[in-house]
């Protein structure tokens, strides 16, 4: 098991100084944003924004890992988005990835309030594994609250020091 590095302590709480909705608000170009659409299509476009933005920092050797987990949080985010009582058309989908060398954080806000919850999985079952599999392929993972509603599920990366 490899140990986390303070610096990933420090960008975990830079993020909850900051906030997500600083974040998004905010032209950092050690951050990109990217607002999706709530239709399934949303998750390709989430694993293209992923890769290539990895890809631009020079952490290519995250795509895989990193485009699995945005795959499941985008997919969670848009199933949450197009159920009726958390429909609010004004809370988007937005995927945002932040760079702080040798981490990523990437993360992904929905409308919904609820907290999202890891279940036993379930091999056999199409369902339910979503955040075992950000778990495993992650270094940590967590959620906040947005100011504006909704949450932001985020999961943390190491690449090459």
């Amino acid at each position: 098991m490899v140990e986390e590095p303070q610096s990933a302590a420090d960008y975990l709480r830079t993020t909850r100084e900051i906030s997500f909705d600083e974040i998004l608000s905010a032209g950092n170009p050690g951050a990109t944003a990217c607002p999706l659409a709530r239709k399934a299509d949303s998750v390709k476009t989430a694993r293209d924004v992923t890769r290539s933005t990895l890809r631009d920092w020079g952490l290519s050797e995250l795509s895989d890992d990193a485009a699995l987990v945005v795959s499941e949080l985008v997919t969670n985010a848009v199933r949450y988005a197009l159920c009726p009582p958390n429909r609010v058309e004004t809370t988007p989908i937005t995927l945002v990835l932040l760079h702080l060398s040798p981490h990523v954080l990437l993360a992904v806000t929905d409308p919904s309030n609820e907290v999202p919850t890891p279940k036993e999985p379930d091999f056999i079952s199409e369902n339910g594994r979503g955040l075992y599999i950000v778990e495993t392929y992650s270094k940590c993972w967590g959620w906040d609250h947005l100011n504006r509603g909704g949450k932001a599920v985020w999961a943390l990366f190491s690449g090459a020091s």
